[in-house]
């Protein structure tokens, strides 16, 4: 299975995928990592591993079609599969949507629908969490639609919110289950195609 994986940030997900690959936990090859942040950690990680890096912005393409574009040209280029949202912080054109649709994963650090859509991304989540008094947060995997975290949920990990809670010790917390929930999600899928490949 040949995955793409689009991020932003850190690419603390996309380390816990490159590691499962290597580690043939997951039989799978990260084939392209694309960004919208030329310096991010995720574009680092991926040229340390060997993966080829992808930069999409409006530095690059003056214009959403034009990048919508690029990036569906990134992912035929690298026969990807599946494309992995973590941590990316660009909406889907419609051109990826429809080549890719049903093939798109997203992990959200909240158990959705609670603390997902526009706006609701990285700390902000963990924030929220806590000032709502919540007592579980957890995180989900879903596949992808037009909208931010509204796609069909395929999975959902749940953690404890603790009274002594630091927005940092939750967010650690949950990041953890997150990659976890991911792995796992991608190790089913991964079967089901051996499966119907039979």
């Amino acid at each position: 299975m040949r995955l793409a994986v689009l991020a932003s940030h850190q690419g603390t997900t996309l380390q816990a995928v490159l590691d499962a690959c290597q580690q043939n936990i997951l039989e799978a090859t990260v084939a392209v990592v694309v960004s919208n942040n030329s310096r991010s950690g995720a574009m680092q990680r991926a040229r340390a591993a060997g993966v080829v890096t992808v930069h999409i912005s409006g530095k690059t393409h003056n214009d959403e079609d034009a990048a919508d574009i690029a990036l569906l040209q990134a992912l035929q280029n690298a026969k990807a599969d599946w494309v992995l949202l973590l941590g990316y912080m660009k909406k889907l054109g419609p051109r990826t949507l429809n080549a890719y649709g049903g093939r798109i994963l997203n992990t959200h650090p909240a158990l959705l629908p609670k603390f997902g859509g526009k706006g609701f991304f990285g700390r902000k989540v963990h924030e929220a969490v806590l000032a709502a008094g919540e007592s579980e947060s957890g995180a989900t995997v879903h596949l992808v639609d037009t909208d931010y975290d509204t796609g069909p949920i395929l999975s959902q990990i749940r953690v404890p919110v603790l009274t002594s809670d630091t927005v940092e010790d939750l967010e650690e917390r949950v990041k953890q289950a997150e990659h976890k929930l991911l792995i796992e999600c991608l190790v089913d899928i991964t079967k089901q195609q051996h499966a119907s490949n039979y």
